[in-house]
């Protein structure tokens, strides 16, 4: 009896075709595969889309009730009815004692809510949560005063620096 050999070479090609057909259809296979997350992706992005577009127009359908904008415009820019008396209720422990986890901040929110005048507002450490608290309007004129007391206190320069002299016959006093 003779020995049979343990590959022959029919299944020699037929591994062989096998692994081509796997070698072939690998890469079209990771393209379907990619492809498909990519588009179920795409989907849910236009779903988020499709539904902030709907938020959108339900907000604009608010803002045609004339209701709804008396409303915004009395919350946001203390608007009020002629015959009213608008007023603003603050809170006398102030914005420290509000936000009691603001441990890190609420020294320099205390200072900047000690300060009436508005000069310790227009610092950086303490000027937010001090300017979220008013209207735009009185930030501005806190701005505006605090701007007028910086430069009616700022010290004059040690030295001036002298300006260049101006050419012959040029009497202006812009530079050149």
């Amino acid at each position: 009896m003779a020995a049979r050999p343990r590959f022959t070479s029919r299944a020699t090609v037929l591994v062989l075709v096998l692994c081509s057909l796997v070698a072939i259809l690998a890469y079209p296979t990771r393209q379907f595969i990619s492809q498909r997350a990519e588009i179920s992706a795409q989907q849910a992005k236009a779903d988020r889309s499709r539904q902030q577009v709907e938020q959108l127009r339900r907000e604009k359908a608010r803002w045609q009730d004339p209701e709804y904008v008396k409303a915004q415009a009395r919350a946001r820019l203390h608007y009020a009815m002629p015959g009213e008396t608008p007023y603003i209720a603050v809170d006398p422990a102030g914005p420290a004692a509000a936000r009691p986890s603001a441990s890190a901040t609420g020294s320099a929110a205390a200072a900047g809510s000690a300060a009436s005048d508005g000069s310790a507002a227009s610092d950086g450490a303490s000027g937010g949560s001090a300017r979220a608290a008013k209207p735009w309007y009185a930030s501005i004129w806190d701005s505006v005063d605090a701007a007028d007391t910086t430069d009616a206190a700022a010290p004059a320069p040690a030295s001036p620096r002298p300006l260049p002299p101006s050419p012959a016959g040029d009497t202006s006093p812009h530079d050149h």
